[in-house]
């Protein structure tokens, strides 16, 4: 058996590393250019006479005597030659970026009127844009390997299985803020391995492989997770605990263990007054045991390591299960409060003290181990989605196996399987046949297709007859993969396909009518996830722990309401496709009863989620919500510097440059003599090494100072008022959160170019460059007359030169 299985894997290891030598080759199709706007007016470069503002307002700090702006920016402009903008289009789109946001000259400095410096800006970007429409460049676009999300709902929607891809696959880097980049998807043979061993495990779950092992798999909770109320996602009526989607594989009996919260000392939390643990599976009660009450109280006194063996005894269940996909869920039965067991003051945070043995008992974690005693495999969605076909006889099973092949490899590698595909995968079906029958033909078969290049990689192959360097629209079937990944992180379903098959996602509206479908999926939700969790650092959040002495009320479950908040709230204004604007604006959000609590929203009982309207003006849009206030600060304090460096960078598109090596630390809190934030930071950036990049972020995040480093509004700290006033980078006098919104949306071509600039980054899985800027600016110019819509956006996008073409190589 293993020399078998050894063979397969060298065969596909064989298989993987021809078909990228096959992949990369040419093969005919249409290298018709993309559609380009029509060009822009000639400018001219004399009225009024640019070169003479440029020489008078930026060349005395970037030339290339003043080497520290030069150094920093990249930036040198007294030698710019304003009749050749194009040869230096990388220096002049930054110079573009900066006086779009009002950045430069820097405040103080002396500065052109308004009407000369927008005669500036839009010269250089006409200039620019002239340039790329009369010399398309969609960039260069890499090999690009499915990362972990994208892997993951292939997987869910190839198969109808869902999986954990981070226990299969280990994390991917990320450049320029997006793991979807293909600079940073390499790949390594550790990797292929485990791919492999990814691909063995979905296949034998898949099919129901009758030789599957017994194995174990754990589910935790978060130790700092209260459990004094209901989980949202398990019945009510129960008290913390955690409900989980297990797979189990086989028919068969599964051993279900619940492990109970221990304190440091050894002991149970909470066994001072009898408590009921349920165990369910698929909504279906297996196990009810008691916990606690004055028999394990007082032996847990004179023994703890004695209940704690007795109870993980009793808190066991040996049950029969089918094949497939089931919640598994473990909680408290909820009690009445005046049966004892809660504080009458208690912190929010249940597990503050972790030296504390009374309280309520809480779940750290239940293991389903099995199958047991396996007795087949049920029809689950899995096997229904895979065997297309059930052969009646002997005489029909490669028939069958080629059909249930040839479809599978057709979603998987998103186009028409040619019959060289087919014969080699069916040579893997030969073999698993020969083994063990019909089923197992087929597990190997869709091994093969998991570990194909054709399915881990999306690989472009240029046109026959194309020189190097030119570009080319892509063939419909790449644009299919392109959008699909694009909005949703996943491969094209039978509906894109087949357009693009038959040629017809290019005709008429076709493409815009497929947008608007795939936008009103559910599985656009992986915009949410995946782009806007990495854009706006939501995914941060699962790592930020603020300290417990300073901030004792927060727990995980302020953590998830944090995470479900900005998830609910960015995908409403995909989902009904607002204005992007309402990122900034909207007076709505969405709570639940704890995160109510934290924001002091009254009546709001339960821990389902809903919409509510923001009445307190601070409160609007992303720079009120408290996961975006929690990631930009320490875990002890605010950080104006973060939460500045965050604007700046996401929101306004002009990150400021690195920190230098000799940067003094931040002055520390002296005990005693208590000193806000905000004083700190004018001691600290007194230093002429740090004052240069201060005087830009830190205005930016003092404005939010009325924030603590958990969202909660306060109006003093450290004995004294909150002083949110300063002045930001383009002269403007603002105090506070509402005032600092305000003079965002003065420029909200800044704020929408910005997006638009990330949400391309993100669609290409590549760097923006200079030469995609022009792109980013008529998308911004276009959707401004659809209310900056963000359908709008997404169109423009995949209408563009860079989504639409590629350059040969």
């Amino acid at each position: 058996m293993r020399t078998g299985r050894l063979k397969l894997s060298v065969l596909m290891v064989a298989v993987w590393m021809a078909a990228v030598a096959t992949s990369v080759s040419t093969a005919p199709q249409s290298a018709a250019p993309a559609s380009q706007p029509p060009a822009p007016t000639r400018p001219n470069a004399g009225s009024p006479n640019h070169q003479q503002v440029v020489t008078k307002y930026c060349a005395g700090c970037h030339n290339q005597r003043a080497t520290t702006s030069a150094t920093a920016t990249g930036v040198v402009l007294d030698n710019a030659d304003l009749t050749h903008i194009g040869d230096g289009a990388a220096m002049w789109e930054k110079v573009i970026k900066k006086l779009r946001a009002g950045a430069m000259p820097p405040a103080g400095m002396p500065r052109p009127d308004d009407a000369t410096m927008n005669s500036l800006v839009s010269f250089l970007e006409t200039t620019l844009d002239r340039r790329a429409t009369e010399h398309p460049n969609p960039g260069r676009h890499l090999p690009h390997r499915l990362n972990r999300a994208e892997y993951e709902n292939a997987i869910r929607d190839l198969l109808a299985l869902d999986v954990d891809a981070s226990t299969l696959l280990p994390p991917d880097d990320s450049v320029d803020g997006f793991d979807n980049n293909a600079d940073s998807l390499g790949v390594s043979p550790s990797l292929l391995e485990r791919y492999l061993s990814a691909a063995a495990k979905i296949s034998a779950v898949a099919v129901g492989d009758p030789s599957i092992s017994a194995s174990s798999e754990t589910y935790r909770i978060r130790g700092d997770a209260s459990q004094t109320g209901q989980n949202d996602d398990l019945p009510p009526g129960t008290r913390g605990g955690l409900m989980a989607l297990h797979t189990f594989p086989l028919d068969g009996e599964y051993l279900i263990k619940v492990k109970l919260l221990e304190i440091n000392l050894g002991s149970i939390r909470g066994l001072e007054y009898e408590n009921q643990l349920e165990v369910t599976v698929d909504g279906e009660r297996v196990l009810l045991a008691p916990v606690g009450g004055p028999e394990d109280y007082t032996q847990s006194s004179l023994n703890a390591t004695n209940v704690v063996n007795s109870l993980a005894e009793r808190l066991q269940v040996r049950v029969k299960v089918k094949a497939g996909q089931r919640q598994v869920g473990a909680a408290f039965l909820q009690k009445p409060a005046s049966q004892g067991g809660n504080r009458l003051q208690p912190f929010l945070r249940s597990t503050l003290i972790a030296t504390d043995h009374t309280g309520l008992p809480h779940v750290e974690n239940f293991t389903v181990s099995g199958p047991f005693n396996p007795t087949g495999v049920s029809d689950t969605p899995t096997r229904r989605r895979l065997f297309t076909c059930t052969p009646a006889k002997p005489q029909d099973e490669r028939a069958c196996a080629e059909k249930i092949v040839s479809t599978l490899a057709r979603r998987a590698y998103r186009r028409p399987v040619a019959a060289a595909d087919l014969s080699s995968l069916m040579k893997f079906y030969d073999a698993g046949h020969k083994e063990k029958g019909f089923d197992r033909g087929i597990e190997m078969a869709l091994r093969a297709v998991l570990v194909s290049p054709k399915f881990i990689f999306r690989i472009e192959r240029d046109p026959a007859g194309v020189k190097p360097g030119t570009p080319y629209r892509v063939s419909e079937l790449e644009l299919a993969s392109r959008l699909s990944f694009f909005l949703w992180s996943s491969i094209p379903d039978d509906e894109l396909l087949d357009a693009a098959t038959r040629g017809r996602l290019r005709k008429g509206d076709e493409l815009d009518r497929q947008v608007r479908r795939m936008l009103a999926d559910p599985k656009s939700q992986a915009l949410v996830s995946n782009f806007a969790g990495q854009w706006l650092h939501i995914r941060n959040l699962r790592n930020t722990t603020p300290d417990k002495n300073d901030f004792p009320d927060f727990d995980d479950n302020l953590r998830q309401a944090f995470e479900q908040e900005l998830d609910l709230f960015v995908g409403s204004i995909i989902a009904e496709d607002r204005s992007v604007l309402d990122l900034m604006t909207a007076d709505y959000t969405f709570v639940n009863e704890r995160l109510a609590k934290h924001y002091r929203i009254p009546n709001v009982y339960g821990p389902h989620f809903r919409r509510v309207t923001v009445t307190e003006d601070p409160r609007k849009g992303l720079l009120g919500k408290g996961g975006i206030l929690l990631v930009t600060s320490h875990a002890d304090r605010t950080s104006p510097v973060v939460r500045g460096k965050w604007i700046l960078d996401n929101l306004i598109g002009t990150p400021p440059p690195p920190a230098p090596a000799n940067v003094p630390p931040f002055p520390e809190e002296t005990p005693g003599t208590p000193k806000s934030v905000r004083a700190r930071m004018e001691q600290h950036r007194a230093s002429p090494a740090c004052a240069s990049c201060h005087r830009i972020m830190d205005p930016i995040g003092l404005a939010l100072e009325n924030f603590d480093a958990v969202g909660v509004w306060r109006t003093q700290e450290a004995g004294a008022s909150i002083d949110a006033s300063g002045e930001l980078f383009d002269g403007s006098r603002i105090n506070g959160a509402i005032e600092l919104r305000q003079s965002l949306l003065k420029r909200p071509d800044v704020l929408v170019g910005t997006m638009t600039e990330k949400l391309l980054t993100y669609a290409l899985g590549r760097t923006v460059e200079a030469d995609d800027m022009p792109v980013v600016r008529a998308i911004v110019k276009s959707s401004a007359a659809d209310d900056y819509r963000f359908s709008s956006l997404v169109r423009g996008i995949v209408t563009s030169v860079p989504f639409q073409m590629r350059r040969a190589e």
